[in-house]
């Protein structure tokens, strides 16, 4: 497959109906902007196409959400590449917008099914979201936020909240733009409550973004809030310590986020 730093060609920018003489990089991404449209690489086609369906019909009047855009023959994917309607904005520290943004979302999208490529992922963070879901046992490097998982996971019980698709990469994927409604750009897929999406927000928020315990507190109307925000924390603990690359910066992060969700179980 291309590098994902590669111009896309001409031809696909012509395909999905863009500008091919406004076709430039966007800061800090993969995408590429053309026009009114953004280009993506795609790395993984299931995925892909099950996002372009499920965003395809997914409304909310709080949202502006990316719609997937059609290539001229009906495709979704042409030459490895996808294309999605620009919103405009950036990825700002506007923490609670964003859990707004993720409890919006997660009511527009409650109905989807369960999208079938989802069993067949076996990547880190999928491995993590098992882990601290109680689906998969797996040794954690004691160093890289195992000890802390150790802590915390005995205090883990059922939650009695329906599945659904839930977004799992929320707070880096939200883009705001003055007074104009949280903008969507893209889905990042797991099957778990709708609520957990805003509990990965605020762990996030807390581990990386400034955000601190009264976050929790704002939001502590939400149903089964400690422990989606256990599981959330969890989930974060797990992927760190199996990541071959992961920092003592984040770990940090994540000791502050943990503390803090210890103190509400």
């Amino acid at each position: 497959m291309r590098s994902t730093l590669e111009r896309p060609p001409e031809r696909v920018c012509a395909a999905f109906g863009g500008d091919i003489g406004l076709v430039s990089a966007l800061p800090d991404s993969t995408a590429w902007r053309c026009g009114d449209l953004v280009l993506k690489p795609v790395s993984d086609r299931s995925r892909t196409l099950w996002t372009a369906r499920a965003l395809e019909h997914a409304d909310d009047p709080g949202l502006r959400i990316a719609k997937p855009v059609r290539a001229s023959d009906g495709r979704w994917i042409v030459g490895d590449w996808s294309a999605w309607r620009y919103v405009s904005g950036t990825a700002e520290n506007h923490v609670d917008g964003a859990m707004l943004a993720a409890v919006k979302l997660h009511r527009a999208t409650a109905d989807l099914p369960r999208p079938d490529f989802l069993s067949a992922r076996d990547d880190l963070d999928a491995v993590a979201d098992r882990i601290a879901w109680e689906e998969l046992d797996r040794p954690l490097d004691e160093a890289k936020g195992g000890r802390w998982f150790e802590v915390l996971a005995p205090s883990r019980r059922p939650i009695k909240l329906p599945l659904q698709v839930a977004h799992g990469e929320l707070l880096a994927g939200v883009l705001f733009d003055g007074d104009a409604a949280p903008g969507i750009v893209d889905f990042v897929p797991y099957y778990r409550p709708g609520e957990w999406g805003a509990a990965i927000v605020a762990v996030d928020a807390m581990a990386w973004g400034g955000a601190t315990g009264e976050l929790l507190d704002r939001w502590a109307h939400l149903p089964e809030w400690p422990q989606l925000l256990l599981r959330a924390v969890l989930f974060r603990l797990a992927a760190n310590a199996l990541n071959p690359r992961s920092t003592g910066a984040a770990l940090d992060g994540l000791r502050a986020a943990a503390r803090e969700v210890s103190a509400i179980l």
